[in-house]
Order: structure tokens, then C-alpha cells, then sequence
């Protein structure tokens, strides 16, 4: 006996429910059921009754009260969050920072604030010599460590600076700022840039740059770097490369969170260096 063709096992009434989520989801706010309907091709009829259900599921709500037509309600985006939570931030992070080790042949990272630290919580390492000596564990100070750069950098400035308020700030280079005010500018900087470059700023001879991981509202809940030798970094050229992986990891993995928001357009090298 035959095997029956996959699509018997379709449901076209899910089907059209589907379509018709997605195009709300992408903008139509179903203002015109008529044009709707052509461009899904759902009968007016069906296209009332899926609006009606799909209301009453609260997967779609009326966008106001003097406002025509619809929009993703809170039952579909509670059910996409729980989904996206499910999945533990290691989890999410590790199999996207082997890859960023791999391509850029650099030791690729993920920490956490706490408190005035950042705590490394994950390390990849590519397969040569040069790979990080950094451990799992490993705390930094923030203010000194470009993924405490980033991270401090999208907190609300009175968050920052009431958790510096009177705290040592001891310099691990030259390059380190010491006081609430030099802290503050850098931050600045490193916010614009959307990334925090550091090239001999913590450790002598070792560049590395540091990205954002943002949850789903839009909290940054980790930062990712990559760092190696000043010599892999060498050139605009390499740079630019580094500076894309690193910012289209982290936005990976932040949309992997339930992230939608936008980065930044990464700031030219020349003038990243200029700034620190």
C-alpha cells in the first residue's frame, strides 16, 4: 500500500490561521478584510471567524480602543517567550561562541555582571597555541574588562554611578579609567560603537572587543568578546571582520533570548581607537 503524500497530514484551517499570524505579525493590521483576504486568499467569512478565534485565544488583540484592526496579543507572545526561556543562556551561548572561536581563530568568551565583576561563565578556545588562558570562573573588574565595559555601558547612567559611588577603581594599565567621570566617558564611547575594543588595555600585547547579550526586554544580561594576540588583530581590515562576527554572535544569541531590538552599526576602527 502506498505511503499517503506528507501533505494529507496538513491542516489547512491551522494553515490559513498561520498565514494569517504572520501577516499580522509583519504589519497588516487587517484594516482592509477585503484586501486581506485577497493577498492570504481566505474568504472574508473564514478570515472573520480565525480574527474572532484567534482573539479569544488572545493571540491577536484590537490595536485600541479608537483604532482600527489588530495586532499580536499577549497569549501568543507569552507562549513564544516561554519558549525562548526554556533555553538556558550556556546553553543558547555555547554552540554560537565554538563557532565565533572557530571562524576567527581568537578564544571567544561570555560573562556576567555582578556586582562591580564580571564573571566568566563560558570559554572556547580555537584549536592553536594562542588560545586564552582565561578560566571558567575567572572575575575581572568591570570598569577594567571590556565585557564590563559593555555591560555598564547599557545600564542607565545613575545605575553606574551609583554602584561606583565611592568604590575603588584601581588601573590595570594605563588605558584603565580610575574615576566615576573617566568611567562615564568611556562608557559613552563604547555605547556608540555598539562594541568595547581593547588593545593592550588589560593585559599588555593582548587586543580583544567585547559585545552585548540582550534578553527579551531588552536587559543586557551578558556580554561575549573574542580575544588573542595584538598580532590577530592587525589591519582595518581584520578588525572590521572581528568587530562584525562579534556583534552578529551576540545579536544571535540575544534574539535566541526573545531580543528585537537593533545594534548599532559597529563605529569605524580608526575611530573606535581614537576614543579609548
Amino acid at each position: 500500500m502506498a505511503e499517503p503524500a506528507e501533505d494529507a497530514y496538513l491542516s489547512p484551517p491551522v494553515q490559513r490561521a498561520a498565514r494569517l499570524l504572520r501577516h499580522i505579525a509583519e504589519g497588516d493590521a487587517v484594516t482592509n478584510m477585503a484586501r486581506t483576504g485577497r493577498t492570504l486568499g481566505i474568504n472574508r467569512t473564514t478570515l472573520l471567524r480565525l480574527l474572532r478565534t484567534l482573539e479569544a485565544e488572545r493571540f491577536i488583540e484590537p490595536r485600541g480602543p479608537d483604532i482600527p484592526g489588530w495586532r499580536i496579543g499577549p497569549g501568543l507572545i507569552g507562549m513564544a517567550a516561554q519558549a525562548f526561556f526554556s533555553e538556558d543562556l550556556v546553553q543558547v551561548a555555547v554552540p554560537v561562541l565554538t563557532g565565533l572561536a572557530e571562524q576567527l581563530g581568537l578564544s571567544a568568551h561570555l560573562g556576567m555582571l555582578d556586582g562591580r565583576e564580571v564573571v566568566y561563565l563560558i570559554r572556547r578556545t580555537p584549536n592553536h597555541a594562542f588560545a586564552s588562558n582565561i578560566r571558567v570562573g575567572t572575575r575581572l573588574p568591570a570598569h577594567a574588562a571590556n565585557m564590563g565595559r559593555i555591560l555598564l555601558a547599557h545600564l542607565p547612567p545613575a545605575q553606574v554611578a551609583a554602584l561606583y559611588a565611592g568604590a575603588a577603581m584601581p588601573a590595570a594599565t594605563a588605558h584603565t579609567p580610575t574615576t566615576p567621570a573617566d568611567l562615564h566617558r568611556r562608557l559613552e564611547a563604547d555605547r556608540a560603537a555598539g562594541l568595547a575594543w581593547s588593545d593592550g588595555h588589560f593585559e599588555r600585547g593582548i587586543s580583544s572587543v567585547a559585545a552585548a547579550v540582550f534578553d527579551a526586554a531588552g536587559a543586557p544580561v551578558a556580554a561575549i568578546n573574542v580575544s588573542g594576540p595584538a598580532t590577530l588583530f592587525s589591519g582595518e581590515r581584520r578588525r572590521a571582520q572581528i568587530g562584525a562576527a562579534v556583534g552578529a554572535a551576540a545579536e544571535e544569541i540575544s534574539r535566541r533570548l526573545g531580543w528585537h531590538g537593533t545594534r548599532p552599526a559597529p563605529a569605524d576602527a580608526c575611530a573606535e581607537r581614537a576614543m579609548a
